[in-house]
């Protein structure tokens, strides 16, 4: 029997040591500071003025969420936050709520192609080729999720513009078929709307007929002979008795899909209930899953009323018969599990890793809310309206962005209408709403200077450099008053 095994993984990084704008090492911090940073290091590809960052050698799980929720991301030990209002594809922090989430039409494809090759080994035909998943993986950015697998969208664009085609055929058994362009149209239509970030099964199309041709769209939609025929004899029986005739009409043969269903029988089966779906003994594979500690800047935490396994970086890694397919990153903090990035095989590409890697952390989300109540968010890195690849995430629902000046979450079906008029937008509609951890008493942001521990206050009165105040008050206008305070900013 073969197996598929998930190890997740995690080791301590103990060296506390500063770096200065270049990356090489000063002096040793002796383990006195929980971050020592550099303000105007910038992210290997980035452009000018594109973002701003610091190299984090040592981080509280607590600053890096307050980080998070203002903007910032990780790419291993550099953390950056995206200049807004100044790059060319602004990028808005994503977060889904795993308590309330439901997986789509494709999600639960993916999941059961992932059941089909477990139980009986079936290889999806066809999948191999064109799979997107992580192309631009070595960027920072995008490497943050992996990407979602083209061929199902392509395979709802093929059953949409079918439903659509029979629709126009069924308007009506005198009206003529609509010409193959107005088709193609409303295909295109269907593509604009996957691509929008909206769920794919949510999506209804409607096509315009030209006057005196097609259905009118003020009535009901047209339903099918048998359908109809179906429902009609349904109603007539349930008036005349609606149990005992009902149970032996049932009884005759007919299908139970005539009746309606019981309460119970109505509820969608959950993500875990797809995820973790029973397997015959004799199944061609077998999925496991540990766990283990990985390297990172963010301190390792296993407070009492924590998850079990602790607060800091993780290594999911995904085995298959002795093999490593895939790894993924995420980072566990108090209020949320964020994923940073995954890389895999791509001889396994026809599995859909990162899809499928998505769904299982929004479900490991919601085991560890089970123990801890307050993490309760799953973290997709950046969205980005401008960008196609990226404009997926908006697909995991219900989710909501940040609003990139007062840092507050707005549910994403709000943002989107001004995403689609501007690139960068508040979202904020209260015109009279601040940042409410803004920087209001920079002289109390803690600076690490010559191994001491001061008051930015106590500090400036030792430079005549007329530059180094605003950078730092740039550096605490960024990080927030709170962790201005807590965090050590490395100043040589």
């Amino acid at each position: 029997m073969q197996s598929l095994e998930v190890r997740i993984m995690k080791t301590k990084w103990k060296n506390a040591s500063s770096l200065d704008l270049n990356g090489e090492n000063q002096q040793d911090a002796n383990g006195l500071c929980d971050m020592i940073t550099v303000l105007k290091g910038r992210r290997p590809g980035s452009t000018p003025n594109s973002d701003s960052g610091m190299w984090a050698h040592s981080m509280t799980v607590q600053d890096y969420q307050d980080l998070i929720d203002r903007g910032w991301r990780r790419s291993g030990k550099y953390v950056y936050k995206p200049v807004m209002n100044q790059t060319c594809c602004p990028q808005y922090t994503i977060r889904c709520r795993p308590l309330q989430f439901q997986p789509s039409k494709s999600h639960k494809k993916v999941l059961k192609k992932m059941l089909k090759f477990l139980a009986q080994g079936e290889v999806p035909k066809g999948s191999c080729e064109d799979e997107p998943m992580d192309s631009t993986m070595d960027d920072a950015v995008a490497g943050d999720f992996a990407l979602i697998n083209k061929l199902d969208i392509q395979c709802d664009l093929k059953t949409l513009s079918d439903d659509v085609k029979e629709s126009l055929e069924s308007e009506g058994k005198n009206s003529k078929k609509e010409e193959p362009q107005e088709l193609l149209q409303s295909q295109d239509f269907v593509g604009e709307k996957l691509g929008s970030g909206e769920p794919s099964h949510s999506v209804k199309v409607h096509t315009v007929p030209k006057p005196g041709k097609g259905a009118d769209l003020s009535k009901p939609p047209c339903r099918k002979a048998k359908e109809i025929r179906k429902e009609r004899k349904r109603l007539k029986l349930m008036q005349q008795n609606p149990a005992g005739e009902l149970e032996g009409f049932q009884a005759q043969g007919h299908p139970s899909s005539l009746f309606p269903p019981k309460a119970k029988s109505n509820q969608p089966k959950s993500l875990e209930d797809l995820i973790f779906e029973s397997l015959p003994e004799n199944a061609s594979h077998k999925l496991e899953f540990t766990r283990f500690l990985c390297s990172s800047p963010l301190e390792a935490e296993t407070p009492p009323n924590g998850p079990d396994c602790g607060y800091g970086s993780f290594h999911q890694q995904y085995w298959l018969d002795g093999k490593i397919i895939a790894v993924g990153v995420i980072d566990i903090l108090p209020n949320c599990v964020s994923s940073v990035y995954l890389y895999y095989d791509p001889d396994y590409s026809f599995l859909s890793l990162g899809v499928y890697s998505a769904l299982r952390e929004i479900a490991f989300t919601r085991q560890l809310h089970e123990k801890t109540s307050q993490l309760s968010y799953y973290y997709m890195g950046f969205y980005i309206h401008s960008c196609p690849k990226m404009k997926y995430k908006g697909q995991y629902r219900p989710s909501d962005l940040l609003c990139p000046e007062t840092y507050v979450w707005v549910p994403i079906e709000q943002c989107l209408p001004s995403l689609e008029n501007s690139k960068y937008c508040r979202f904020n509609q209260d015109p009279e709403a601040v940042d409410e951890d803004r920087s209001t008493e920079p002289d109390r942001l803690q600076v690490f200077h010559k191994r001491a521990i001061m008051p930015y206050g106590v500090y400036k009165k030792q430079q005549k450099d007329p530059s180094e105040e605003a950078a730092v008050l740039q550096y605490a206008s960024l990080v927030g008053q709170k962790c201005s305070e807590r965090m050590l900013l490395f100043r040589n």
